[in-house]
């Protein structure tokens, strides 16, 4: 059918294949799905479209199963009249519309067919569009996650993010050499205040050894 052209593609589809060709990815999903929307719209039209249709065959039917009920009345009318010619040309209505009624019926019976593959077609349709709405949900997640990703590893391997980190290793250095230059001051007033303690404590046992020694002259 002409209106399912494009359903079996879409059916068909693989959206993983589209989230990796397209360039935007949400968007192709987005009018797969609106695409999908419509055509079960258009079937849902044509079914409405059938059912209609059907319904006014079948009231013709009615009527023509009416009138030929009402000619093989008159036919018999005319036989009780003694009118043969008449009954003849009832009875040809009657045959006549026995005709078109057998076709109306072989019609209807095609507008039956045709409702049942419209509700099939529906069925499966709208399956389809439901699992299509839940993967979208989970494609899309995918594609945003991707892309921060993608965006992530563009800064890990950027060149001047790169140079960055090396100015700043660079830095860091320079910050330890002026440290350890500053602790090297520190060391070098540590020992000279340590030798002069030791200067003072020298004096110290000159002096004592000095008095010492002059009291045991005092003594002599």
């Amino acid at each position: 059918m002409g209106i399912f052209s494009r359903m079996g593609d879409i059916i068909n589809a693989n959206l993983n294949a589209a989230l990796e060709r397209a360039e935007d990815p949400e968007k192709m999903i987005r009018l797969m799905i609106q695409e999908m929307e419509d055509t079960l719209v258009e079937v849902r039209s044509a079914t409405a479209k059938c059912i209609a249709e059907k319904k006014e065959r079948a009231r013709l039917l009615k009527r023509l199963e009416e009138q030929q009920v009402d000619w093989e009345r008159k036919a018999e009318i005319a036989l009780e009249k003694n009118r043969e010619d008449l009954a003849r040309a009832a009875l040809a209505e009657k045959t006549a519309l026995a005709d078109r009624i057998g076709y109306l019926r072989e019609e209807l019976d095609q507008y039956e067919d045709q409702l049942a593959r419209y509700d099939s077609d529906i069925s499966k349709l709208q399956s389809k569009l439901t699992d299509a709405r839940n993967r979208q949900r989970a494609l899309v997640m995918r594609h945003r996650s991707a892309q921060h990703q993608l965006k992530t590893r563009k800064h890990i391997y950027n060149d001047k993010i790169e140079e960055m980190l090396n100015r700043f290793d660079h830095a860091e250095q320079r910050i330890e050499r002026i440290e350890s230059e500053a602790e090297s001051l520190d060391m070098g007033r540590g020992k000279t205040l340590d030798e002069e303690f030791r200067r003072l404590e020298r004096d110290e046992r000159v002096e004592a050894e000095l008095v010492a020694l002059k009291a045991k002259k005092k003594e002599a």
